[in-house]
């Protein structure tokens, strides 16, 4: 319960926080007539509906498929006997499509213990000016895991429902220019079957996200998820999620490129399950590849 307590105070001063830099801060080349009755709908907040590995604000237009294909590689500290990780691949899929313009739906499967997911994201809130001045967007996003993998352990509770988790994530975004957008993400995963009995079953984590746009069609990508409840078993066994890369936008697709020390994309397992360390060089090399179709 104390753990709840806190992730909802962390929560709502981070929110306040945020409004009350946006209040401050300005749009570049925002209109200055707020009598317009057109209202302007900030574009582009990020350059997909994921910032690295995290959800971002962004949705998907109504109609449209996205088809996505994320890979990690081993280990970078493996050297050369693994080729810098490039002889391990670590791969995700996902299908994404946009029923109306501010409610997406999805669904995943990673290699991590043949782990698949279905989500939605609806967007509550978007930045705009004109006859409407809202200065933040705010998505909210439900998803639901199943891990496939066969247990090994025959005493072990193996029915479907301990095979499930669950993650609720609120996204609070601002585009304060045309070159930079931050991005507050405090999620929720719940876990119904633990690796321990000295672990938690909840995890709460408040994930920082940040984007620097170099060019009109490349960006600069960061994200931060350390969890706020950590037991002693998270403690002595995983670590703080942190992720960087490049976003290059092209006519229908847009690729990335990643460096992390999670090798998996689905937020129960990369939130709440990394191990790599950065700073002994737990990092992996990756790619992102986003394809959409208009149908």
């Amino acid at each position: 319960m104390k753990s709840v307590k806190a992730f909802v105070s962390i929560l709502i001063f981070s929110l306040y926080s945020t409004i009350a830099i946006a209040g401050q801060v300005k749009v570049q080349k925002a209109p200055t007539d707020t009598t317009s009755k057109e209202i302007n709908y900030t574009e582009e907040t990020f350059f997909s509906n994921r910032v690295v590995n995290g959800q971002s604000t962004e949705g998907i237009a109504q109609n449209r498929l996205d088809f996505r294909v994320e890979h990690r590689f081993g280990l970078i500290s493996d050297g050369y006997y693994q080729f810098f990780g490039l002889d391990q691949a670590f791969t995700f899929f996902g299908l994404e499509y946009g029923i109306k313009d501010w409610w997406m739906v999805g669904i995943n499967r990673s290699w991590t213990d043949k782990t698949v997911e279905g989500y939605t994201k609806l967007s509550l809130l978007r930045q705009c000016t004109g006859s409407k001045n809202v200065p933040l967007s705010v998505s909210l996003m439900v998803g639901t895991s199943v891990i496939g993998i066969k247990y090994n352990d025959p005493v072990r509770n193996n029915d479907f429902n301990a095979r499930v988790s669950y993650t609720t994530q609120i996204l609070v975004a601002r585009k304060f220019s045309d070159t930079f957008s931050a991005q507050l993400s405090p999620v929720w995963i719940h876990r119904n079957i633990i690796p321990s009995v000295t672990d938690n079953n909840d995890l709460f984590a408040l994930g920082i996200a940040a984007r620097y746009r170099l060019t009109p069609t490349l960006s600069l990508n960061g994200e931060y998820y350390p969890v706020i409840n950590p037991s002693e078993y998270q403690k002595k066994n995983y670590k703080n999620s942190l992720s960087f890369g490049f976003d290059i936008e092209t006519a229908g697709h847009v690729f990335g490129i990643v460096l992390s020390n999670s090798n998996d994309m689905i937020e129960k397992n990369f939130v709440g399950e990394t191990t790599g360390n950065w700073m002994k060089g737990n990092i992996h090399l990756g790619f992102n590849i986003l394809r959409k179709f208009d149908l």
